[in-house]
């Protein structure tokens, strides 16, 4: 018991320094290389995030091509200073209403080959709680931009993930929302990275190693954003 508590309480610790290390990284060391199986690990923890009724609504392209990262930077105010010092740079893709829908392919693709789920209990599931999800419970059929807002929120969280695993191994990472999304969107279509139909830009993210140590880490203290209901 003593040996298990050790063991969580230094895995605790190591946790909160990768928290206190992480940091928005505008600079990176140009030229300095995040090893693959490195890079593997943290799209790894992006592949194995949570997501809504295990939908995965998200796409991550990795750009690695110089000239259509600076085609990215003209578009991303937020990326001026990553977007081609960065070892890796991801563009999180999130799926539009015409794969989303409860009656859409994709959703009973993902159902039925992906999570395995019987035929049966998949016909319950959309005609009856997925459908009422969206149509009232969230409301996401009221426009495009509802189902599109709501794929956005759980590429965040694989986003989140990303981040924090990056950080656990001692590699820096940005993410970025600073971007014309009716531009860069064109740009990524006209480069054949993005189908437009199916997928819309949702954030940027970048990694690498910083140049330069940032300032001290501030928040407010849980108990100013933060209640115990009990």
């Amino acid at each position: 018991m003593t040996e298990y508590l050790t063991s969580t309480q230094q895995k605790k610790q190591e946790i909160l320094e990768a928290f206190n290390f992480r940091h928005a990284c505008k600079t990176f060391e140009p030229g300095r290389k995040i090893p693959d199986e490195d890079f593997a690990f943290i799209m790894e923890t992006a592949r194995l995030s949570p997501s809504s009724v295990g939908l995965e609504p998200w796409k991550f392209v990795v750009i690695q091509n110089h000239e259509l990262r600076e085609k990215i930077r003209e578009v991303s105010w937020g990326a001026q200073g990553q977007a081609m010092t960065a070892s890796h740079f991801v563009v999180i893709l999130a799926r539009t209403i015409k794969s989303l829908r409860y009656d859409a392919e994709y959703v009973s693709y993902m159902m039925r080959d992906v999570h395995h789920i019987p035929e049966h209990i998949i016909s319950a599931m959309l005609s009856a709680n997925y459908k009422t999800f969206q149509e009232s419970d969230f409301r996401l059929l009221e426009n495009d931009r509802a189902m599109f807002d709501w794929a956005c929120k759980q590429t965040y969280l694989a986003l989140a993930n990303m981040m924090t695993a990056a950080a656990q191994i001692g590699i820096d990472s940005c993410p970025i929302e600073g971007f014309d999304r009716e531009k860069l969107e064109s740009v990524l279509s006209e480069a054949g990275v993005l189908d437009r139909d199916q997928f819309g830009i949702s954030v940027l993210a970048a990694f690498g190693y910083r140049v330069n140590d940032p300032r001290p880490k501030s928040r407010q203290k849980l108990e100013s954003n933060g209640s115990l209901i009990e």
